[in-house]
């Protein structure tokens, strides 16, 4: 009888056009046979990235994110790359209900209330410099560390700060997320060292968040069923 296995996907989300400085997400492209939180986060632990998307079921596009040793965390980058990668309009996510989503070629975008992202108290610099020279965590306050780089152009450079950040392993959205909705305006993000994140307001306290995903062949794995 042949081993049953379940594909699991590493995408890098919100990457710069070189590529690089992304987020990795895991895609187990069938949850079911991790049927509880548990199994999710053991599995999560093994796979080593920092955001694990479950697919519960992909016709629907009913999905799970955990965050290894934290549980259900559905960070906007997370869900960018399963809805790029699963070619899904709409994401039934636990907690959040339906977010809507769109990709355009190595683009995509997912539409999410800027409520549903972690507080971050936002702190602006006067020097895009000072922000790239800021040290990836620090032990004090959550913070999202920004400061433009062309305030015409929407232009800024951000940098997520304190508890939280630095076991991530790359860039969230969350911090950009929670920026545009407090200028109320559209905004080109570099997150240091190189990451790209594109934001947008839209109506009733949504914010558009997108990036580029890339999606890495040699990383695609078989995992043999629990």
């Amino acid at each position: 009888m042949p081993t049953l296995r379940t594909r699991v996907d590493v995408l890098s989300v919100l990457c710069g056009p070189d590529r690089r400085h992304g987020s990795e997400v895991a895609v187990v492209r069938d949850g079911r046979p991790y049927p509880d939180p548990r199994a999710r986060q053991e599995l999560a632990g093994r796979l080593g990235c920092p955001h694990t998307v479950f697919v519960d079921d992909p016709e629907r596009g009913a999905v799970e994110v955990h965050r290894p040793g934290r549980g259900v965390e559905p960070d906007p980058h997370a869900l960018i790359g399963a809805a790029w990668l699963l070619d899904l309009e709409i994401l039934e996510v636990p907690a959040l209900g339906d977010v809507f989503a769109r990709h355009d070629g190595e683009f995509g975008w997912v539409t999410v209330l800027a409520g549903w992202a972690p507080p971050r108290v936002l702190r602006r610099y006067p020097d895009p410099e000072q922000v790239r020279a800021l040290p990836a965590a620090d032990a004090g306050e959550r913070s999202y560390a920004w400061a433009w780089s062309d305030e015409a152009a929407g232009r800024v450079v951000g940098a997520e700060r304190g508890s939280g950040a630095g076991p991530c392993g790359g860039p969230t959205g969350a911090g950009a997320l929670l920026l545009a909705h407090h200028l109320q305006r559209a905004l080109n993000v570099t997150e240091a060292p190189g990451a790209q994140i594109l934001c947008a307001p839209g109506a009733d306290g949504t914010i558009e968040i997108g990036g580029r995903v890339f999606l890495d062949p040699v990383r695609q794995l078989l995992l043999d069923r629990p």
